[in-house]
């Protein structure tokens, strides 16, 4: 069996690569393509290497451009490697348009898809990542859910359990995997002169958020409102799709609110591992801070994460700043006793697994 691992953002180089190393361990004969949907992979080279993975066999250089724009390069770039290499199985995961584009040139070539972190939905088709995800359960052969939730939304949209594998998420794997690692990066809280759990960590970057002037004004007050009521340090790891956007509006970020650029993936464990609560809009840190204990605070009205809510590590509360304020409050009085809801750590093993592997 030959298998083609997809994958274009940081995220999904993350999350996919437990499956990377558990394919390299067992010897079996697998190719990674790299779109190039964030970073040239120049750029991300030094990402592969900081976490011991090989160096991917293709690189498309597609960057940055509309979501027309973006896909269609994608497609055509990704047919040409499929028809050359003539993989059995194309891994996919999540819901980038990477993961829209490489599930949708395999189903179109005959070559079957899986789907990892399968059947996710905020039920927000005004999300491009939701129109991204249901569109690659829809076109895939093996559905790998993180969770029983994901799995009865595939159910629900008419998708044959047959197809459908529970095997959890492998950011828990990656998250298991990585930590150790990270520990060695454990010097980023001094470079930025923090302490354990004495500062607010803040990642914005969804274009709902960022790209409308009135949302970012006003995550930018609640994160004011929370410097006045609890006097730490508050450190906004800013995309730069943020930043642009930020001296765009000519929003200037008040004093207590330190901006950084994105750190490498291991020293933001390391500051999230260590903060004393994480505000974001992003899924993948919803899934993180579950995992590590620490209280989260989502800038969304909704999330393909409702597992982060139920089991208590999370709360919705938008943008308006005085339910960022409260939101914070109420998630600071929390037990952090919570179960992890995104299982045991072994996901890319039963993934492999299920494809007869």
């Amino acid at each position: 069996m030959k298998i083609s691992v997809i994958l274009g953002t940081r995220p999904e180089i993350i999350k996919m690569s437990p499956i990377i190393r558990y394919l390299k361990d067992i010897s079996l004969d697998f190719f990674i393509l790299h779109t190039g949907q964030h970073y040239s992979y120049e750029m991300e080279r030094i990402f592969f290497q900081e976490l011991e993975l090989p160096d991917a066999d293709y690189n498309l250089e597609v960057g940055s451009g509309t979501h027309g724009q973006q896909t269609g390069k994608m497609l055509n770039g990704i047919e040409d490697v499929l028809l050359q290499e003539k993989p059995d199985v194309v891994l996919v995961q999540g819901d980038t348009n990477t993961v829209l584009a490489g599930a949708l040139a395999a189903a179109k070539l005959g070559i079957k898809v899986g789907h990892v972190e399968a059947g996710l939905r905020s039920f927000d088709r005004s999300m491009p990542e939701e129109i991204n995800r249901v569109v690659a359960d829809h076109l895939s052969d093996y559905l790998f859910a993180p969770t029983v939730t994901a799995q009865q939304n595939l159910l629900q949209e008419g998708i044959s359990s047959d197809n459908i594998f529970v095997c959890g998420n492998t950011v828990v794997d990656a998250l298991f995997q990585n930590i150790g690692i990270s520990e060695s990066k454990l010097s980023v809280l001094d470079d930025l002169g923090l302490q354990k759990e004495g500062y607010f960590l803040v990642t914005a970057h969804r274009q709902e958020n960022v790209d409308n002037e009135g949302r970012l004004n006003d995550i930018v007050n609640g994160l004011l409102d929370l410097h006045r009521q609890y006097d730490i340090p508050i450190i906004f790891s800013a995309h730069p799709r943020t930043i642009n956007r930020l001296a765009e509006f000519d929003i200037t970020l008040p004093e207590g609110i330190r901006i950084i650029e994105p750190p490498g993936y291991l020293e933001f464990l390391q500051l999230e591992k260590n903060a004393k609560l994480v505000l974001t809009d992003s899924g993948g840190v919803q899934e993180e801070t579950c995992i590590l204990r620490v209280p989260c605070v989502t800038l969304r009205n909704n999330t393909e994460r409702p597992e982060t809510i139920e089991v208590g590590s999370n709360i919705l509360v938008g943008t308006n700043p005085s339910k960022i304020l409260n939101g914070v409050s109420m998630m600071l009085k929390q037990s952090r006793n919570w179960v992890n809801p995104f299982g045991d750590g072994k996901a890319a093993e039963k993934i492999v697994s299920a494809l007869g592997a």
